[in-house]
């Protein structure tokens, strides 16, 4: 449980810095729906994978 309080005030302010940009959403959909999609499902995946690292 430790470990996860060292990493996730990390992991937010990575997030924070690197998916706080509108511009960049924009991009993303103007590259297709699809793109967009697939792009969200991966970052939720991605997500989801680190939390079920760290509880372990």
């Amino acid at each position: 449980m430790k470990n996860i309080r060292l990493y996730l005030p990390v992991l937010f302010v990575l997030m924070a810095v690197t998916m706080s940009s509108c511009e960049l959403i924009g991009d993303i959909f103007k590259a297709g729906m699809w793109t967009a999609l697939i792009i969200i499902v991966l970052i939720v995946a991605l997500v989801g994978w680190l939390f079920s690292r760290f509880r372990r």
